[in-house]
């Protein structure tokens, strides 16, 4: 079963400032801001949605199809992703342009200044979900804005169900754009910020936006995940992690594990296409135990999920693992577990 991910591929510059903005930016003087922060430490990853989560779905024993556009500078990108196993075969390379890139400087109190160049990512409507037969499942993440309105009505006009993950693109749309990609969707996952966004823009609360999909998944870091579904609405605890790695970007593996999660149940229970509120699961699903990591650059994230009337939660335990990217790093072991929602 292949998802087809629609979203962005981006280089992520990474920099660490030794002190504290605060240190350094006059409040009485923002309106002529002008300031400089030295950063030794200094790295560069492969990130952007698309890329992120076909790693982690590829680490899961998935089939993903990223779907994106990319810069003349994509080289060491592709390079990395043959290695990994990924298909490239719907990434469409633009020679006049560069590749979607973010450069985030973070300080001593994590606080954190980015700078973000769109790139070829303003061109992703020039893909077409059509020119990828045969996947089952999809995701639109953030990628530009006409790649993300068309390709949610591509998905929604071939019958091929998908997750919406407005995330960062959030930003580029309105109430009556939001309220459209729901319709078309048949799962919409946020964080609770963006959930505030989603409702105050739309007029919809989570459970009315329920009543349109199949599930609401809101991540709420520390305090776990809500889910909402037509029937029920389901507290996910968090999982404890130790030690806690900083991160960029951390839905990523929750994005995967949800496909995971939603492709086990359709090829194992037939009856959740017809009477979801009757279907019953016990599955269990284990990846190989190291060098699974759920990636984001190098970096690790511990989410659980839930998809229509499963549930899925994930338990780790830290390893170390060997070299990823060329970083040897403390990773988290996930084994994921797929059961029945306590009704």
């Amino acid at each position: 079963m292949s998802a087809l991910i629609c979203g962005s591929i981006a280089y992520d510059t990474i920099m660490v400032f030794h002190d504290r903005f605060k240190n350094h930016i006059l409040p009485e003087q923002v309106h002529i801001l002008n300031v400089s922060f030295l950063v030794p430490d200094m790295r560069r990853e492969f990130g952007g949605c698309a890329g992120n989560i076909a790693y982690n779905l590829k680490l899961l024993g998935g089939n993903p199809l990223p779907m994106a556009t990319v810069g003349r500078d994509f080289d060491p990108y592709a390079q990395w992703m043959g290695q990994c196993g990924i298909d490239m075969s719907h990434i469409k390379v633009l020679e006049d342009t560069y590749t979607a890139q973010a450069f985030i400087t973070t300080d001593q109190d994590d606080n954190q200044i980015t700078a973000f160049h769109p790139g070829a990512m303003s061109f992703a409507h020039e893909n077409k979900v059509g020119d990828a037969g045969g996947a089952t499942l999809g995701i639109v993440a953030p990628d530009g804005r006409d790649g993300m309105i068309e390709h949610a009505e591509q998905f929604a006009e071939a019958g091929t169900p998908f997750i919406f993950d407005p995330g960062q693109g959030m930003p580029m749309f309105d109430g009556n754009d939001l309220t459209h990609f729901i319709d078309l969707a048949a799962w919409v996952t946020v964080n609770d910020y963006e959930a505030q966004i989603l409702e105050e823009r739309t007029g919809l609360a989570p459970h009315e936006i329920a009543e349109r999909v199949e599930a609401l998944i809101v991540t709420r870091g520390g305090n776990g995940s809500l889910i909402y579904t037509k029937q029920h609405r389901i507290e996910v605890p968090v999982v404890p992690v130790v030690p806690v790695v900083p991160v960029v970007g951390v839905v990523t593996p929750l994005l995967s594990l949800l496909l995971v999660a939603i492709r086990i149940a359709i090829s194992a229970a037939a009856p959740i296409q017809n009477d979801r509120s009757t279907s019953h699961m016990a599955l269990r699903y284990r990846p190989p135990t190291c060098g699974t990591a759920m990636r984001i650059g190098s970096r690790l994230a511990i989410r659980p999920a839930i998809t229509g009337s499963t549930m899925l939660a994930a338990r780790c335990s830290a390893v170390k693992c060997g070299p990823m990217n060329g970083n040897s790093h403390t990773s988290m072991r996930w084994k994921p577990i797929i059961a029945q929602a306590e009704r």
